[in-house]
């Protein structure tokens, strides 16, 4: 007898938290297609009977959106940290459908017509920023998504649409089952002399999850893949110069042949995005891109360039000085450096330079004595006190951590998942942070109060190996904090429009701000050495590897910026703390506090330029992003 699981689908509840440890792939399909049957109800009825007003429109479009964006979300969410086939066949089921609602729901003509109206109306002075912003931007998200073709040009976009998102999810899956497929196995151990302590724990514990039971970090075999922490301890550390290189040659060839081969995949989804640009009358995709942030294709072009010229010497100098460092050690690459060698002697020359180990610094950064510290530093800049609610929300992996983020007077404000580890199968690479709900006022459970915002952190660090807890590099250290920051701008959001609280409304080349910024306390003397403490003793960090550490910082400085044109914001804003003086705890809490109630609490509701006007009191300045990283041609103020 077939079963229903449209009925008592855990998707479907009305939670105040996922029923992750409930949700299966069977219930994919039945919840998304019944959900897309009641909003279309609902679009159809608002579509009828809505007027352009702000409870008659925006309320309910609001509702339908967020309904679609949570469910949809947790789905996706699942397939990124624990994909399997059932997963991605339920997928691929539902998903044309669910574009088409999408599109249908974008490219709703009453909706556009009205929201045109708002505009248009006496009332429209009356409205305030966010509100204001929110027309502006719902008239926009529509001409972009079609809504003004007609006829045979709006059928070709939909067209597009549907295969752009189904060539995405095919890309993703061939990404992730190419670095899953590759795996090498090495028995002598002289193929893998100079891996870390560490490397070796994480190459063994591999190699016995692959069925070699007795395999040890000393005595091996050791398992090798292309997994984030497994790839770069290769890379940083093996002396076998020929492993280095073909583990790069199959990270950087992954999914480019067989089966796996994205290589068409990417030439149709070029082509078909320049085809959209054309149909939206854009001369190219990058003015379609363009369209939904701060700079234009000119401005960014010109910020790159400023950043490369900035750069550019320093780059080069970097280069000679591996070359130099290689050659005295007698490598014979030296005179020929190649991808694959790049990070090796750097790791080697920063360790000659500064004196400083990575291996030896995990032991002072376990991953909850980091978590302690950024914790208080959240107290510190911003009054926020974070609790363990472990227990009190549905978790996907026994390794997930939930936490409950509260004010000073102890009221929760925001909640988060913390999913810190890497699983080579299963879960996608990368750190990243994305919503499961909301600040809003429309969707609250009850209406005294908003609905509070509860957010996904997702990093990939080392694991606890060989009996010892998680020890992070100090790389793994500073993606945390970066993630951190994303997730601070969700849920310190004070915006009470759902449709501009937190990053939504945010023009995507300013979300940046706040996770950079965060970075930059990671090179804070006080706030490092409140994080830095051995595992084992409690002993701190000694004051001076503190120094070289920090010192580290310009390390192939010039190098690193090249990747980069997003950091300016951030260092411009960091520095109105060094203004304020990093020592004076009174200053430093005042900053943070109008961090918090500009940048952090504004969301979409306003400007990312005056957002950061309103807080640092000026345009934002490249000055500081020169001088942290030692740069000595200055750049001009884009």
């Amino acid at each position: 007898m077939a079963v229903d699981y449209q009925y008592n689908n855990p998707l479907l509840e009305d939670f105040l938290f996922p029923p992750y440890d409930a949700i299966q792939p069977k219930h994919v399909s039945p919840a998304i297609l019944s959900l897309l049957d009641q909003l279309e109800s609902n679009l159809v009825e608002l579509e009828t009977r809505g007027e352009p007003t702000w409870p008659k429109l925006v309320e309910p479009l609001e509702k339908i959106k967020d309904r679609l964006s949570v469910v949809w979300g947790i789905v996706n969410h699942l397939n990124a940290v624990m994909d399997s086939p059932e997963l991605r066949s339920a997928i691929e089921e539902v998903q044309p459908e669910k574009v088409k609602f999408q599109l249908r729901l974008d490219q709703s003509k009453p909706v556009y017509t009205a929201f045109k109206a708002i505009r248009q109306s006496s009332e429209w002075e009356s409205l305030n920023e966010a509100r204001k912003r929110i027309v502006e931007a719902q008239i926009k998200e529509a001409v972009l998504n079609g809504v003004s073709l007609e006829d045979d040009k709006r059928q070709r976009f939909n067209e597009i649409q549907q295969e752009l998102e189904k060539l995405a999810q095919q890309f993703e899956e061939n990404i992730l089952d190419a670095t899953n497929k590759f795996e090498k196995l090495i028995t002598d151990k002289k193929d893998i002399e100079g891996m870390t302590a560490t490397g070796l724990a994480m190459a063994a514990q591999m190699a016995v999850s692959k069925g070699h039971e007795n395999a040890t970090a000393e005595n091996g075999p050791w398992t090798v893949t292309l997994a984030g922490p497994s790839y770069r301890s290769i890379m940083q550390h093996a002396k076998n110069r020929s492993l280095r290189e073909e583990l790069y040659r199959a990270y950087v060839t992954r999914a480019s042949t067989g089966v796996l081969d994205n290589t068409e995949i990417i030439n149709h989804i070029l082509k078909l995005r320049l085809e959209k640009a054309k149909l939206l009358r854009f001369d190219n995709y990058a003015e379609v891109s363009m369209e939904t942030k701060m700079a234009t294709v000119d401005k960014a072009e010109e910020l790159i360039e400023e950043l490369c010229n900035a750069c550019h010497s320093s780059a080069i100098q970097d280069m000679e000085d591996l070359e130099i460092f290689a050659k005295g050690h007698n490598a014979v690459e030296a005179n020929q450096l190649r991808h694959w060698d790049i990070n090796f002697w750097s790791e080697r020359l920063r360790e000659s330079r500064y004196d400083i180990n990575e291996e030896e610094l995990r032991a002072f950064f376990p991953l909850s004595r980091v978590i302690e510290g950024l914790f208080s530093l959240g107290k510190k800049l911003f009054g926020i006190n974070i609790y363990p609610a472990d227990g009190l929300a549905p978790v996907w992996n026994n390794d997930v951590r939930f936490y409950c983020v509260k004010n000073l007077s102890d009221v929760p404000i925001a909640y988060f998942y913390f999913d810190p580890y890497s699983r080579p199968h299963g879960k996608r690479g990368g750190a990243w942070v994305d919503l499961v709900v909301g600040r809003s006022r429309v969707v609250s459970h009850d209406a005294t109060s908003c609905r509070l915002p509860v957010v996904h952190i997702v990093c990939n660090q080392t694991p606890p190996l060989a009996g010892k807890p998680s020890l992070m590099t100090f790389r793994e250290v500073e993606a945390l904090f970066h993630e951190f920051g994303h997730a601070l701008q969700h849920m310190l959001t004070n915006q009470d429009e759902g449709l501009v609280s937190g990053t939504k409304g945010v023009e995507w080349d300013a979300v940046e701000l706040p996770s950079q910024f965060m970075e930059h306390w990671c090179y804070q003397r006080d706030t490092l050495m409140s994080i830095a403490k051995h595992y084992k003793t409690g002993e701190s960090l000694p004051e001076d590897i503190c120094s070289k550490l920090l010192a580290t910082r310009t390390f192939r400085a010039g190098s690193e910026l090249l990747r980069q044109w997003a950091e300016v914001l951030a260092a411009d804003a960091f520095s109105a703390f060094e203004e304020a003086g990093l020592n004076n705890e009174k200053a430093v809490k005042e900053t943070g506090i109008k961090f918090r109630e500009t940048v952090l609490a504004l969301g979409g509701g306003k400007s990312p330029l005056q957002v950061f006007i309103d807080f640092r009191g000026r345009e934002p300045s490249p000055e500081p992003l020169r001088r942290y990283y030692g740069l000595k041609p200055a750049l001009a103020v884009s």
